[in-house]
This record gives structure tokens, C-alpha cells and sequence, in this order.
């Protein structure tokens, strides 16, 4: 799945995961980061609010998503 940052400079990874549809809640959102069950370019990332820039790549339960 590609995400399109539509001109801004990055999304916070907590945002991502909710407007993706990956979460149904920004508080899910942040759980799922807490636990350890999100990657930032194959990389566990704890950080709710995390920087995610062009050319990152988010992996959550088998979905990735490339931001543009």
C-alpha cells in the first residue's frame, strides 16, 4: 500500500496507522506501537509519535506502507 504525504514534510507514526485504516482508533493506533508490533524500515518502533518521511516503510500485521 502506498501513503501519499501530499506535500507535507511527515506523519506521525500514531496518524499513520489511523488514517491507513490499519487502526480504528488513534488510541489502538498507539497500543500496537507500544507493544512492539509496528516496523519503521524493519525496525521496531516504540515511538507513538514518530517521524515517518518520504521513502520510509511502515510493516504492521503483514500490511506494508510506503510513504511517498
Amino acid at each position: 500500500m502506498d501513503f501519499d504525504l501530499d506535500g507535507h514534510e511527515f506523519i506521525e507514526l500514531n496518524n499513520l496507522l489511523k488514517v491507513t485504516g490499519l487502526c480504528h482508533s488513534g488510541g489502538m493506533a498507539k497500543m500496537v506501537i507500544a507493544d512492539g508490533a509496528v516496523l519503521v524500515d524493519g525496525n521496531t518502533e516504540t515511538r507513538k509519535r514518530c517521524k515517518i518521511r518520504s521513502g520510509q516503510t511502515v510493516t504492521f500485521e503483514a500490511t506494508e506502507i510506503t510513504v511517498k
